[in-house]
Protein backbone atom coordinates (compact mmCIF):
# COMPACT_ATOMS: atom_id res chain seq x y z
CA UNK A 1 0.00 0.00 0.00
CA UNK A 2 1.61 3.31 -0.55
CA UNK A 3 2.55 6.10 2.04
CA UNK A 4 0.01 8.10 3.40
CA UNK A 5 -3.05 6.23 1.00
CA UNK A 6 -6.16 6.82 4.23
CA UNK A 7 -5.21 10.66 4.05
CA UNK A 8 -5.47 10.08 0.69
CA UNK A 9 -8.73 8.49 1.15
CA UNK A 10 -10.06 11.16 2.94
CA UNK A 11 -9.28 14.07 0.80
CA UNK A 12 -10.38 11.97 -2.42
CA UNK A 13 -13.87 11.37 -0.57
CA UNK A 14 -14.04 14.94 0.42
CA UNK A 15 -13.57 15.68 -3.14
CA UNK A 16 -15.70 13.35 -4.70
CA UNK A 17 -18.60 14.71 -3.11
CA UNK A 18 -20.11 17.41 -6.31
CA UNK A 19 -21.27 19.91 -3.65
CA UNK A 20 -22.11 20.32 0.25
CA UNK A 21 -25.32 21.76 -0.11
CA UNK A 22 -28.18 20.40 2.98
CA UNK A 23 -30.03 19.17 -0.07
CA UNK A 24 -27.79 16.57 -1.41
CA UNK A 25 -28.06 12.69 -1.61
CA UNK A 26 -25.68 11.44 1.05
CA UNK A 27 -22.32 8.85 0.15
CA UNK A 28 -23.66 5.56 1.03
CA UNK A 29 -20.25 3.54 -0.17
CA UNK A 30 -16.92 4.37 -0.58
CA UNK A 31 -14.47 2.52 -2.32
CA UNK A 32 -10.55 2.96 -2.79
CA UNK A 33 -8.68 1.19 -4.87
CA UNK A 34 -5.11 0.14 -5.20
CA UNK A 35 -3.59 -0.23 -9.11
CA UNK A 36 -2.77 1.90 -12.07
CA UNK A 37 -4.27 3.48 -15.14
CA UNK A 38 -3.24 2.25 -17.92
CA UNK A 39 -4.64 5.20 -20.35
CA UNK A 40 -6.46 8.46 -19.05
CA UNK A 41 -7.45 11.15 -21.04
CA UNK A 42 -9.21 13.99 -20.52
CA UNK A 43 -10.24 16.32 -23.55
CA UNK A 44 -7.26 15.15 -25.55
CA UNK A 45 -4.81 15.24 -22.76
CA UNK A 46 -2.88 12.33 -21.48
CA UNK A 47 -2.55 11.95 -17.80
CA UNK A 48 -1.57 9.18 -15.14
CA UNK A 49 -3.80 9.13 -12.26
CA UNK A 50 -2.90 8.93 -8.54
CA UNK A 51 -6.20 7.31 -7.62
CA UNK A 52 -9.32 5.90 -8.28
CA UNK A 53 -12.53 5.42 -6.47
CA UNK A 54 -16.03 4.59 -6.54
CA UNK A 55 -18.68 6.29 -4.39
CA UNK A 56 -22.60 6.05 -4.90
CA UNK A 57 -25.37 7.94 -3.03
CA UNK A 58 -28.09 6.92 -1.25
CA UNK A 59 -30.29 8.20 -4.49
CA UNK A 60 -28.28 5.69 -6.58
CA UNK A 61 -25.83 7.78 -8.33
CA UNK A 62 -23.25 6.19 -8.68
CA UNK A 63 -19.35 7.72 -9.89
CA UNK A 64 -15.80 6.74 -10.91
CA UNK A 65 -13.76 9.40 -9.53
CA UNK A 66 -9.98 9.97 -10.61
CA UNK A 67 -7.67 11.94 -8.75
CA UNK A 68 -5.03 13.22 -11.89
CA UNK A 69 -1.51 13.16 -11.30
CA UNK A 70 -0.90 16.51 -12.32
CA UNK A 71 2.40 18.24 -12.06
CA UNK A 72 0.53 21.66 -12.49
CA UNK A 73 -2.61 20.79 -10.75
CA UNK A 74 -2.93 19.09 -7.19
CA UNK A 75 -6.61 19.73 -6.88
CA UNK A 76 -7.13 17.95 -10.52
CA UNK A 77 -10.33 15.44 -10.46
CA UNK A 78 -12.47 13.62 -12.77
CA UNK A 79 -15.64 11.88 -12.16
CA UNK A 80 -17.73 9.59 -14.38
CA UNK A 81 -20.99 10.00 -12.73
CA UNK A 82 -24.71 8.22 -13.88
CA UNK A 83 -27.14 6.54 -12.90
CA UNK A 84 -29.28 3.34 -13.54
CA UNK A 85 -26.05 0.87 -12.94
CA UNK A 86 -26.87 -2.64 -13.95
CA UNK A 87 -25.26 -5.57 -13.15
CA UNK A 88 -25.63 -8.41 -15.89
CA UNK A 89 -23.29 -10.61 -14.51
CA UNK A 90 -21.79 -11.22 -11.18
CA UNK A 91 -18.59 -9.82 -11.52
CA UNK A 92 -19.37 -7.10 -14.30
CA UNK A 93 -20.99 -3.92 -13.22
CA UNK A 94 -21.78 -1.05 -16.33
CA UNK A 95 -22.49 1.89 -15.21
CA UNK A 96 -23.97 4.52 -18.44
CA UNK A 97 -22.29 8.11 -17.69
CA UNK A 98 -24.24 10.92 -18.56
CA UNK A 99 -22.13 13.46 -16.89
CA UNK A 100 -18.46 14.17 -16.31
CA UNK A 101 -17.58 16.35 -13.18
CA UNK A 102 -14.20 18.14 -13.90
CA UNK A 103 -12.55 19.62 -10.86
CA UNK A 104 -9.25 21.60 -10.81
CA UNK A 105 -7.45 24.87 -9.09
CA UNK A 106 -8.77 27.27 -11.23
CA UNK A 107 -13.01 26.58 -9.65
CA UNK A 108 -14.61 28.78 -7.37
CA UNK A 109 -14.29 27.04 -4.36
CA UNK A 110 -17.15 25.98 -1.15
CA UNK A 111 -15.71 25.42 2.11
CA UNK A 112 -12.25 25.77 0.69
CA UNK A 113 -13.18 22.61 -2.02
CA UNK A 114 -13.28 23.34 -5.42
CA UNK A 115 -16.83 22.59 -6.85
CA UNK A 116 -17.10 20.46 -10.34
CA UNK A 117 -17.71 21.81 -13.03
CA UNK A 118 -20.64 19.59 -14.74
CA UNK A 119 -20.17 18.64 -18.41
CA UNK A 120 -23.22 16.79 -19.86
CA UNK A 121 -22.31 13.76 -21.56
CA UNK A 122 -22.88 9.96 -23.16
CA UNK A 123 -20.95 7.06 -22.33
CA UNK A 124 -20.11 3.50 -20.34
CA UNK A 125 -17.94 2.42 -17.47
CA UNK A 126 -17.79 -1.07 -17.46
CA UNK A 127 -16.55 -2.62 -13.78
CA UNK A 128 -14.79 -6.43 -13.54
CA UNK A 129 -15.16 -7.63 -9.94
CA UNK A 130 -17.29 -6.65 -7.29
CA UNK A 131 -17.19 -5.19 -3.86
CA UNK A 132 -19.00 -7.65 -1.78
CA UNK A 133 -15.65 -9.82 -2.42
CA UNK A 134 -13.30 -6.77 -2.20
CA UNK A 135 -12.00 -7.55 -6.17
CA UNK A 136 -12.06 -5.09 -8.47
CA UNK A 137 -9.77 -5.98 -11.69
CA UNK A 138 -10.45 -3.61 -13.95
CA UNK A 139 -12.06 -0.36 -14.87
CA UNK A 140 -12.99 1.24 -18.41
CA UNK A 141 -14.61 4.55 -19.07
CA UNK A 142 -15.48 6.34 -22.18
CA UNK A 143 -17.59 9.15 -22.32
CA UNK A 144 -17.89 12.26 -24.75
CA UNK A 145 -19.45 15.74 -24.36
CA UNK A 146 -21.97 18.02 -26.76
CA UNK A 147 -18.35 19.43 -27.98
CA UNK A 148 -16.74 15.90 -28.83
CA UNK A 149 -14.33 15.98 -26.04
CA UNK A 150 -13.36 12.88 -25.37
CA UNK A 151 -12.72 11.36 -21.80
CA UNK A 152 -11.26 7.95 -21.40
CA UNK A 153 -9.83 5.76 -18.43
CA UNK A 154 -8.36 2.37 -18.31
CA UNK A 155 -7.76 0.85 -14.83
CA UNK A 156 -6.13 -2.04 -13.68
CA UNK A 157 -5.82 -3.21 -10.20
CA UNK A 158 -2.35 -4.03 -8.50
CA UNK A 159 -3.50 -7.53 -6.93
CA UNK A 160 -3.26 -5.20 -3.38
CA UNK A 161 -6.59 -5.25 -0.83
CA UNK A 162 -8.86 -2.54 -1.73
CA UNK A 163 -10.89 -0.44 1.10
CA UNK A 164 -14.80 -0.23 1.03
CA UNK A 165 -16.43 1.77 3.69
CA UNK A 166 -20.51 2.36 3.92
CA UNK A 167 -21.29 5.43 5.20
CA UNK A 168 -24.17 5.87 7.56
CA UNK A 169 -26.27 8.93 8.84
CA UNK A 170 -26.76 8.72 12.55
CA UNK A 171 -29.47 10.32 13.79
CA UNK A 172 -27.89 13.44 14.98
CA UNK A 173 -27.00 14.12 11.16
CA UNK A 174 -23.37 13.21 11.52
CA UNK A 175 -21.88 9.95 9.49
CA UNK A 176 -20.76 6.86 10.77
CA UNK A 177 -18.24 5.44 8.23
CA UNK A 178 -17.97 1.14 9.17
CA UNK A 179 -15.80 -1.25 6.80
CA UNK A 180 -17.93 -2.60 4.51
CA UNK A 181 -19.53 -5.87 5.62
Amino acid sequence: MRPGWPAFAVAISLLSAPSFAADDPDTIIFAMMPGKCSTLNVAGHAFACRAVAFFQTEEGRANFTVALDDPNDDSHIITFSGDNGRRPEANLYELPVDRMLLKSKDRPKADGLPVPFVESTAGMCKQVGNFVTMEVSSISCSATDKNGKKYELKYESDGEPMSVRRIKRLRAGSAAVSPFD
